[in-house]
């Protein structure tokens, strides 16, 4: 590719003849943008996923000073380019630059503002770069305000679980476990997922501390992949420990009345994770 081509402009050209406002309209609702919605104001192109990679594939060679462009684009994708362009550059680049690209994607969480965006990067500029290095930048960002911050701090360890290394995710959990945000719950339950690809007796042993606890959608995250036996086991422990945390009694001693349509639970939803 001619070095006049790798411009943020050239990206962003590229992503406008793949976008389809068919497509745009359901990541509207998909993302959740509405007011008040995590997603709030974002902008959509309607680019698929495959020709996204393609496209940033082509591109990982752009510089940092053009992928910070993109990074302050309004529309996702040009954002979601950008994370992957890094993703791609890092593991091609020499130490100089992979600390540059680490520098510019903590400096830039505040634009990687997406579950998508954390998730197809986290692990492969964050969890890479802090492979052979001090993990405190990730305990510093679990206890982040900031939602996107948190997630990247759980899924950058995913780099670490397929290399078998489980501690430093199961610690996190263990800071996140509390948090109230379902994306949250959802990074979370997908990472304990994972270790118990690699390690069944490790999320057991977890899971037997916390699941009496856990956000129930955490929960069922982790345990996706467990025998029925042991998943019918953990969610009645849930199940058993919030009724009797929630349960209010008047001076009786008797619950009070269920109020009409009680009961009603939403179906679950699959988003971000």
């Amino acid at each position: 590719m001619p070095e006049r081509s790798l411009t943020a402009k050239a990206v962003k050209a590229a992503l406008r003849r793949e976008a389809d406002p068919e497509r745009a309209k359901v990541a509207l609702w998909y993302f959740k943008t509405g007011p008040g919605e995590y997603g709030e104001g974002d902008r959509f192109l309607g680019v698929a996923a495959r020709p996204m990679r393609r496209i940033s594939k082509a591109f990982r060679d752009l510089p940092l000073s053009e992928v910070d462009r993109l990074l302050a684009s309004p529309w996702h994708e040009d954002r979601a380019a950008a994370v992957l362009i890094l993703g791609e550059a890092y593991g091609r680049s020499d130490a100089e630059r992979q600390e540059q690209i680490y520098r510019l994607y903590l400096s830039s969480t505040d634009r990687i503002n997406g579950w998508d965006l954390v998730d197809c990067s986290a692990a492969e500029v964050v969890g890479r770069h802090l492979r052979h290095r001090s993990r405190k930048p990730l305990y510093r960002r679990a206890r982040s305000r900031s939602l996107w911050e948190r997630r990247i701090a759980i899924v950058a360890t995913k780099h670490w679980i397929r290399d078998g290394e489980l501690d430093e995710t199961l610690a996190l959990a263990e800071r996140l476990v509390a948090d109230r945000e379902d994306l949250i719950h959802k990074a979370v339950g997908w990472m304990l997922r994972c270790v118990g690809d690699r390690d069944r007796a490790r999320l057991q042993e977890f899971l037997d501390r916390q699941a009496a606890t856990m956000p129930r959608t955490m929960l069922r995250y982790a345990i996706e992949k467990l025998p029925q036996a042991l998943r019918r086991r953990y969610l009645a422990a849930a199940k058993s420990a919030a009724a009797s945390r929630s349960v209010p009694s008047d001076r009786s001693g008797f619950p009070p009345p269920r109020a009409a349509g009680a009961g009603y639970v939403p179906t679950r939803s699959r988003r971000g994770r």
